[in-house]
């Protein structure tokens, strides 16, 4: 990585800003970009906490995993980047990248379910820096009811939807058992929800308005399984004499 000297205006970082915010606007980003965006802004988010102030494109391909012409055409989605033959400013290509996942004003989160997975979640302080704030953490169990985790008191599920009304959440996760996921979910989209995460490998239903994003954690055990099966069948094939491995000849 290339560590400059020059600081970055901050009048530099107020325009990315603000061409960033009407190309949010303007531009639909895919799917599979935007989840290499996020990629992209946590390599950036290290970058500036070890005082990087310029990447070029293979270095951030690189730190992300991705080919640079990938990135080069993901960020393509947010207006000019980088200068050719000097790089990225590290502060405003994040700035950019902020705005374009709607990071920049911050997302309230509220937590319904603070069994061990749910406890997990609340405890885990890398939220806050990316910009989600647990807000609320709710749950059914009256043993766990007025207990607090960092900080921030559980309450009764009974309160849910008066609460949302006074926490103004943006996001809702839900980590309930299967058989309270729909029921919770229907509550927070009556309370106005309309982003969900949710832990249940059940399939959700709700308004078309509402984005409903599911982790399936033994689904991606499931994908680790296969990958560990190909690569056990690939060590067990006999390799030729003659075969060649990164251009060399493999010794028999």
């Amino acid at each position: 990585m290339t560590d400059q000297h020059a600081t970055p205006s901050a009048a530099g970082v107020d325009a990315a800003v603000t061409t960033a915010k009407s190309l949010h606007l303007a531009r639909d980003i895919p799917q599979a970009t935007v989840s290499r965006l996020a990629t992209y802004l946590r390599v950036l988010t290290g970058m500036v906490d070890d005082g990087i102030l310029i990447v070029s494109s293979e270095e951030l391909a690189a730190a992300a995993g991705v080919g640079s012409a990938k990135l080069r055409k993901d960020l393509s989605f947010l207006g000019p980047n980088g200068v050719r033959g000097v790089g990225y400013d590290v502060a405003r290509l994040r700035a950019r990248i902020e705005i374009a996942l709607g990071l920049d004003q911050g997302h309230r989160v509220i937590l319904v379910g603070v069994g061990n997975l749910g406890r997990a979640l609340a405890g885990y302080g890398g939220f806050g820096r990316r910009g989600f704030s647990i807000v609320g953490l709710f749950d059914t169990d009256p043993t766990l009811v007025g207990t607090a985790i960092a900080g921030i008191d559980i309450r009764d599920s009974n309160q849910l939807d008066a609460a949302c009304a006074e926490l103004e959440p943006t996001i809702a996760v839900l980590a309930v058992p299967d058989s309270a996921a729909q029921h919770t979910c229907d509550r927070l989209v009556a309370a106005g929800l309309r982003c969900i995460l949710s832990f249940s490998p059940l399939m959700l239903t709700a308004p078309a308005h509402v984005e409903i994003r599911r982790v399936d954690l033994a689904v991606e055990m499931q994908m680790l399984s296969f990958s560990s099966a190909r690569n056990a069948e690939g060590e067990a094939v006999p390799v030729p004499a003659h075969a060649t491995s990164n251009g060399s000849v493999v010794a028999p």
